[in-house]
């Protein structure tokens, strides 16, 4: 679907719903001669809705969307500056007709470089030298090598992708863990399916978790799969914190049969401070930030101008979302 404006006599509205900061004003300049943009906080969107063929949503509380939903009589497009759209889909927008995109891209490198930066310092005890430091004790010790260790990557998409290249690129055996099985695959070498999860994890030294929330990865990493973990492997979670069971997890690391997670997103955010995943032995918890780095806001605004001049134009969209899958499918052949 490419639905284009219908009234070339006038400017589309294009409302851009910021909760605080806006989009670099720069990199939307180049659009305020074709569309009307406005700007609203979440209590002034049911207000422009009516106004509107189309959608920034730049930043806005979970549900803000969805409660001023009956007002997006005229809604086109809806475009979303994250990767994951689990925050945002409703079912009232799944069954309509207004196309969604998001971010997909934005956030490759940097949580690729997450993942690489965790697998390090995890190989060689960057954080219990941090400890040690605090303490004023002198303790060498005998670290790992990352050059043929083995990681299993859920998630196949555009993040899992550039994480396998750029581990594959310092010497580490990566295989991916999708929604469906092949062999040959020219980042993974092979891929697994998710649903087999537990009968291939123990493969694996370090297994990465960045699939999207879906019902297929809601619990994915269950009881079951963290105890045919090696125990010697450590998990790095930067997808969704609903896909992990964080009592199991607890109890695997406390009880000595898994050796480190590094955790990066959470069942509940901000992690309360009263969780034991905050004093778990061999873990190590961020903010939700592995796809956080300087100047992405500029990425993101570019990302939407790019799609809004194919809009206004009548050309395809990059990253539709499938709504009812809840991710942007690959583009090309």
């Amino acid at each position: 679907m490419h639905p284009r404006p219908d009234d070339a006599s006038t400017r589309p509205v294009v409302v851009v719903l910021c909760d605080g900061e806006r989009p670099p004003a720069e990199r939307l300049a180049p659009l305020e001669s074709r569309v009307d943009l406005r700007y609203v906080g979440p209590a002034e969107l049911p207000v422009a809705l009516p106004d509107a063929r189309a959608l920034l949503h730049w930043s806005a509380p979970a549900g803000t969307l969805e409660a001023a939903w009956s007002r997006a009589t005229r809604l086109q497009w809806v475009h979303y500056t994250y990767a994951g759209v689990d925050g945002l889909l409703f079912d009232a927008l799944r069954d309509s007709d207004v196309v969604l995109t998001n971010a997909r891209g934005a956030f490759d490198r940097p949580m690729a470089e997450y993942v690489l930066a965790a697998i390090l310092a995890h190989a060689k005890q960057l954080h219990l030298t941090y400890d040690l430091q605090r303490a004023r004790t002198w303790e060498r010790r005998d670290t790992t090598t990352v050059v043929g260790s083995t990681v299993l990557v859920v998630g196949t998409g555009s993040i899992g992708r550039e994480t396998a290249r750029l581990l594959r690129a310092v010497g580490m055996a990566v295989r991916g863990a999708g929604r469906t099985a092949r062999d040959a695959d020219p980042d993974f070498d092979r891929v697994v399916a998710s649903s087999e999860l537990a009968d291939h994890v123990g493969w694996a030294d370090h297994v990465v978790l960045l699939a999207p929330l879906t019902e297929a990865t809601r619990d994915l990493v269950d009881e079951e799969v963290i105890a045919r973990m090696k125990p010697t492997a450590h998990l790095v979670s930067a997808g969704r914190g609903l896909s992990v069971d964080e009592d199991a997890l607890v109890a695997a690391l406390e009880g000595g049969r898994l050796a480190g997670a590094t955790l990066d997103v959470f069942r509940t955010e901000p992690l309360p401070s009263e969780h034991p995943l905050w004093t778990t032995p061999g873990v190590v918890v961020s903010p939700h930030m592995s796809g956080d780095v300087v100047g992405d806001e500029h990425t993101l605004a570019r990302q939407f101008a790019d799609n809004a001049q194919r809009w206004l134009a009548g050309e395809p969209f990059r990253n539709v979302v499938d709504k009812q899958l809840g991710f942007a499918a690959p583009e090309g052949p």
